[in-house]
């Protein structure tokens, strides 16, 4: 009778260690651990307990001693590699461990965007993407060895980064990120576009200095394909583009309102100065403004100002008297504006 009370008991026994050891591998390996959607950043030389709390907390882990388990059985602490992991709610706790021991990391999405005038403004767009430092990034920018790899140079290198949205890793270097953007340059830059180009008799750092020009003219992007379209009126002509931005370029974007004396610096870039395009873009030039240059409007626009509804647009004349006159339709109304804005602060 004893016997068989400690065979029951050694039975029982034996069934909840078997219980304990099978409940610990579905908790590991087979049940979802995670009730959120979580983006977990993990930098070099992270400390293990430090990934775990984030991911725990970040995910809303279920069982933490899980992760822990896990954690020591993949080596988390030697094993940690930086980078980017999307975690699902799905996941186990083995599966979210091993993620970051192999490096499967999820794509980053790196989005230009906006107005980019400045190498700085670039670096920083960059920085706060990627895992890479701004300064980093604009040490490659000004390193003229590194540039003409690319075919670029420390001037022209705007070209080379056409906005748009581009998913790399976030860890990429930023050897990885250049490669990336000059690939995207080249597919860009198909045989029609090119062709479009030499019809036009500009290389393709030409038209992208050209659309860096329209870029700095207008938000407006109904209006891209008419100021390209003075622009290259005015270059057939052999007149001079007295584009502003390119002066306010010369002055590092710094002027709050461009005077006749701003006009007299002596720059290439000042295109009320010399004759033809600038020597590089004066901006980041977008998709869009480089296809306007490639496809202007056809009219016979030479000149443009500034609408005075103050609605963003501008008004184009054909001849200097109309100009002229759209100029000071413009001046009244701004002096006006300027008028009620003196009043309403008085």
């Amino acid at each position: 009778m004893k016997g068989k009370y400690l065979a029951n008991v050694l039975i029982m026994a034996v069934l909840a260690v078997t219980v304990f050891f099978v409940g610990r591998y579905l908790a590991d390996n087979r049940l979802h651990n995670f009730s959120r959607t979580y983006v977990l950043y993990v930098y070099p030389g992270m400390d293990a307990d430090v990934i775990l709390d984030s991911l725990a907390s970040g995910a809303g882990a279920a069982r933490y001693g899980s992760l822990e388990r896990c954690a020591a059985k993949e080596r988390l602490s030697e094993r940690a590699c930086p980078g980017r992991y999307e975690i699902e709610p799905s996941f186990t706790s083995v599966y979210a461990v091993r993620m970051i021991c192999n490096g499967w990391q999820s794509p980053q999405n790196l989005t230009l965007a906006g107005t980019i005038r400045s190498k700085g403004k670039l670096a920083a767009i960059i920085d706060r993407q990627m895992m890479v430092d701004s300064a980093e990034v604009a040490d490659a920018l000004d390193d003229a060895a590194f540039l003409e790899g690319y075919g670029f140079t420390p001037d022209n290198v705007f070209a080379m980064f056409l906005p748009d949205t581009y998913e790399m890793y976030w860890t990429a270097s930023v050897k990885d990120i250049f490669d990336r953007f000059k690939k995207e340059y080249d597919r860009f830059w198909t045989p029609e576009r090119i062709s479009k180009a030499e019809i036009r008799g500009l290389s393709r750092m030409e038209v992208s200095v050209l659309a860096s020009i329209v870029n700095g003219e207008t938000l407006n992007a109904g209006e891209y394909p008419v100021i390209a379209g003075v622009y290259l009126n005015r270059l057939r002509r052999g007149m001079r583009l007295q584009a502003d931005p390119t002066i306010a370029f010369c002055y590092d974007y710094t002027l709050d309102r461009i005077l006749k004396k701003h006009l007299k610096i002596d720059s290439p870039y000042n295109t009320y100065r010399y004759a033809g395009l600038p020597p590089a873009p004066i901006n980041v030039p977008p998709k869009a403004c480089i296809d306007a240059v490639l496809n202007p409007d056809t009219h016979g626009y030479l000149y443009f100002c500034a609408s005075p509804e103050f609605d963003g647009t501008h008004r184009f004349a054909s001849s200097y008297g109309e100009h002229m006159r759209n100029a000071r339709e413009f001046q009244r109304a701004l002096t006006v504006r300027q008028r009620e804005k003196a009043n309403a602060l008085s």
